[in-house]
């Protein structure tokens, strides 16, 4: 286990997508000889920098960038990974007398990181694959039975949720909401939280959002899909093929849908994610983390400074 001798700083900037954390976290990260580590699900990816708005090259040679297109979609990846990565790289930058950035959207990645993770043993194989074979409808009408706290509190439709949570409670007899009160690993009682979430106005976030798409495909964003479609070693299912834009684009490439047709369901598609993201920020984390709802560069860094210097 990564170890952590003082409660030393620990910056998180947090938000929706294209909400500008990554700015902001790497004006902060050259200002204080930090390093920028990744929170988010789908930029660990190295297949898709530009759909899933990676930093520059030209961006990760201004600070040290660390968990960014580090595995290969073909890779099983999971939040417990990226936890563990997590702690090791932050351990590492402490050390070294960095300060670490955190800078993603992925609230799960950071709950796992800073609460711990629900001790679930291990699910046998047969017992997931029996149901995620189920379809949607009759994986949740099972749950309902099984579980039926947690088949109230899913959507039908949220077919991940509901897979997880009806494997857990065949595998191991106990709905997953116990096992999570069992939550262990998290490093948020060792080190000195300096949280930002960032929460602009949603029209200038739409707009961003729209305008951010734009912008990906004029840098290459097809042709990186285009090489992703390619992969047959990467299954239909994974999450690198479900990343934001990437089955609109796909479709596209292969002639189920036209250009016009994919660009305006890839940008709903963000503004959708973006929606999730902002109610997820707004209500989930601790409400003694700052909310910020400006979206002026200036006032931003001010606000972030303020926090980093009421915590040292």
């Amino acid at each position: 286990m990564a170890k952590f001798p003082q409660r030393l700083p620990l910056v998180v900037i947090a938000g929706p997508t294209a909400s500008g954390k990554s700015a902001l976290g790497l004006a902060f990260a050259e200002k204080h000889a930090g390093t920028v580590i990744n929170a988010d699900s789908a930029q660990v990816y190295r297949n898709l920098r530009v759909v899933t708005a990676r930093p520059s090259p030209d961006e990760e040679a201004r600070a040290p960038h660390r968990l960014f297109g580090h595995v290969d979609g073909a890779e099983a990846y999971s939040a417990p990974r990226w936890a563990s990565e997590a702690t090791a790289t932050i351990a590492r930058i402490h050390a070294d007398g960095g300060v670490p950035v955190l800078v993603g959207g992925t609230g799960m990645y950071l709950r796992t990181l800073l609460d711990g993770i629900a001790p679930v043993p291990e699910i046998d194989p047969e017992i997931r694959a029996q149901v995620r074979a189920l379809a949607v409808g009759d994986a949740h009408a099972a749950l309902a039975r099984e579980d039926p706290a947690a088949a109230a509190r899913l959507l039908a439709t949220d077919t991940t949720r509901v897979a997880r949570a009806l494997e857990v409670v065949r595998a191991t007899g106990r709905p997953l909401v116990d096992w999570q009160r069992e939550r262990v690993g998290g490093i948020a009682d060792r080190v000195r939280l300096v949280p930002l979430i960032l929460l602009p106005d949603r029209a200038w976030l739409m707009q961003r959002c729209d305008a951010r798409f734009d912008a990906m495909l004029a840098e290459g964003a097809i042709d990186e899909v285009r090489a992703l479609a390619a992969r047959s070693d990467i299954p239909a299912s994974a999450p690198v093929r479900r990343a934001i834009g990437v089955p609109e684009l796909t479709g596209m490439i292969g002639g189920t849908m036209d250009r016009a047709e994919a660009v305006a369901r890839a940008k709903a598609a963000t503004r959708h994610y973006a929606k999730r993201q902002y109610t997820w920020f707004r209500n989930q984390p601790p409400f003694d983390w700052p909310r910020l709802h400006a979206h002026d560069p200036t006032e931003r860094t001010v606000i972030l400074e303020s926090c980093y210097n009421s915590c040292r």
